[in-house]
């Protein structure tokens, strides 16, 4: 039996908005750039595009989002995935559309310099006081 979250996921691989299916059309032509997955779930959460190399959350908000019940989710789901090391990007539906390649740019951009760094090879750095 699979996950709630998987199943909601592949159902909103298939019903995805006009917006989210032009900035997907951007972003799975990787050529030598992070690679992209669209409605990933993360926990309990499905996120409408995650890079892994960036730990990168990309959310693209309609008019729903403007609900305040739906605020409350969001701000629950983007506490949730901070606190699990992930960074959040948010796009409103109108700015994709209106600018489908500068939303695709500036994503691939922040993927591209992700703000988590990738530890040390080896190993953590000496603690204070410690020379090597």
């Amino acid at each position: 039996m699979l996950r709630p979250e998987v199943s909601a996921a592949r159902r909103l691989r298939r019903e995805m908005s006009l917006s989210e299916v032009l900035l997907w059309q951007r972003l799975r032509d990787r050529g030598d750039r992070p690679s992209f997955r669209r409605q990933h779930p993360i926990g309990p959460y499905v996120a409408d595009f995650y890079c892994p190399a960036a730990r990168l959350v990309i959310e693209i908000d309609g008019e729903v989002h403007a609900d305040t019940a739906r605020i409350a989710f969001d701000d629950r789901r983007d506490q949730f995935l901070q606190e699990n090391g992930y960074q959040v990007l948010r796009f409103t539906a109108a700015d994709v559309l209106k600018d489908v390649d500068a939303a695709a740019n500036a994503i691939v951009s922040l993927a591209a310099l992700p703000l988590h760094p990738q530890p040390a090879a080896g190993g953590p750095p000496p603690r204070a006081g410690e020379d090597f």
